[in-house]
């Protein structure tokens, strides 16, 4: 759906900053400078990444869109799996729960795979990894969407009453559908068109990534703590918690190398 929420070189001539669903955090060279930076920056980077793959060689455009297109194609394997499931009649004896079940996990694996984006980035030096940050939310939201389907459909078969009383008596399933509402500007706004109406205000948007990312952990483990099995939600909030430390490690080092900088001025 491109779910999260500066530095960042992404070509030889310019310093380019990318939030994540994307989001990232951290910080433009100078206080007098970094709201401005930080706008025009955060504002053009997802358009300058696809400007520049534009402007790559024949050769290296094949080689961007083979990949793009390999994790596409990836992303699809847990619905393509659910349908080949269905077809051969092996959704279990209760195919709705099965089925709400792997899409809400689906959901949680591409926000934490998009979370990782800028960490990996960072870590890694892959600058490269920023082109698909966007369709990976996309798909986080994609899966949200199939979840929270087959909840109001074929669980609830659109009982609004019901729905609303589940909301409301359910903590998991507040959590839950507050996950799902703050995934869907996330995924409207995910375009160039977005960006550059949005402009600043575009990033400030993609921060709701961090509490959908918490939200959808309460969801999971409050939904597994009924039948007293924590260890996969934790496993998840372990790996999120991770990633929200690395990019609050860079983040930190941004704000320090920014305040030595206005020290020595």
């Amino acid at each position: 759906m491109t779910m999260p929420m500066k530095p960042d070189a992404l070509s030889a001539n310019h310093d380019r900053r990318v939030p994540a669903m994307t989001v990232a955090v951290g910080a433009a060279p100078t206080r007098a400078s970094n709201s401005a930076s930080k706008s025009a920056s955060n504002s053009a980077s997802i358009a300058g990444s696809a400007r520049g793959s534009m402007q790559s060689p024949p050769k290296e455009r094949a080689k961007l869109a083979a990949i793009k297109t390999t994790i596409f194609l990836l992303c699809l394997v847990p619905l393509l799996r659910l349908i080949g499931l269905g077809l051969a009649d092996k959704l279990t004896s209760n195919p709705i729960e099965f089925i709400t079940r792997s899409t809400g996990t689906w959901t949680l694996v591409m926000l934490c795979i998009t979370l990782a984006v800028t960490p990996l980035r960072r870590v890694l030096g892959w600058n490269g990894v920023l082109r698909y940050r966007r369709m990976l939310g996309l798909f986080a939201f994609f899966y949200g969407a199939l979840h929270f389907t087959t909840y109001i459909w074929f669980d609830q078969w659109f009982d609004l009453i019901d729905i609303g009383k589940d909301i409301v008596k359910r903590p998991f399933v507040t959590v839950g559908f507050a996950a799902f509402v703050l995934m869907v500007p996330l995924a409207l706004t995910s375009n160039s068109y977005a960006i550059r109406k949005l402009g600043r205000r575009w990033s400030l948007l993609h921060r709701l990534i961090y509490p959908v990312a918490i939200a959808a952990i309460l969801h999971y483990l409050w939904h597994k703590g009924g039948k007293n099995n924590y260890t996969e939600p934790l496993i998840y909030a372990a790996v999120v918690a991770t990633l929200f430390a690395v990019r609050l490690t860079y983040w930190w080092r941004a704000r320090s190398a920014r305040s030595s900088v206005k020290s020595v001025k």
